[in-house]
């Protein structure tokens, strides 16, 4: 059996984006993320413990932290640990451990509405057939109000 690799992270960035795009044309962005975890301690009062995570998105996860992400946006992150060593500018060997993002998801309202918009202006309309043709009921979607379940989804079958 394989073992598992995952790191799911809600928090807030704590800086805008660090983008590049290396040599070979591959855009990169580093980001670090704050989660913040709340309790009580024996006295009753509230605690909070704030960690902070480095964060590496690739390809079209970079593109879209350069264009939606700035400090302080909320954000869902999965995707996996990853150790790296390198050298530091006296020549001390280094050891550092990131998330390698798989999937991003952006707490924004107005964000999103935008990447709806966007992905909605990518579509290709004069090819795309009329939903109603394909599906026996009108889309889920409006791009106003995000997706409202449809009234068998409300009803779990298990």
């Amino acid at each position: 059996m394989n073992g598992i690799n995952k790191v799911i992270l809600v928090g807030n960035l704590g800086t805008n984006p660090n983008v590049k795009r290396l040599e070979s044309g591959t855009l990169v962005a580093k980001i670090r993320i704050a989660t913040t975890e709340y309790y009580r301690n024996r006295n009753g009062e509230r605690m909070e413990n704030t960690e902070w995570h480095s964060v590496t998105l690739w390809r079209s996860l970079a593109e879209l932290a350069e264009k939606y992400l700035q400090k302080g946006s909320k954000v869902y992150i999965e995707g996996k640990l990853r150790n790296r060593d390198f050298e530091d500018k006296d020549g001390n060997r280094r050891r550092v451990t990131e998330i390698e993002a798989d999937n991003l998801i952006i707490f924004d309202k107005k964000i999103n509405k935008k990447l709806t918009q966007d992905h909605l202006a990518d579509v290709d309309h004069e090819n795309l057939e009329d939903y109603s043709q394909i599906h026996d009921e009108e889309p889920p979607f409006d791009p106003d109000n995000g997706f409202e379940p449809s009234s068998s989804e409300d009803q779990i079958p298990y």
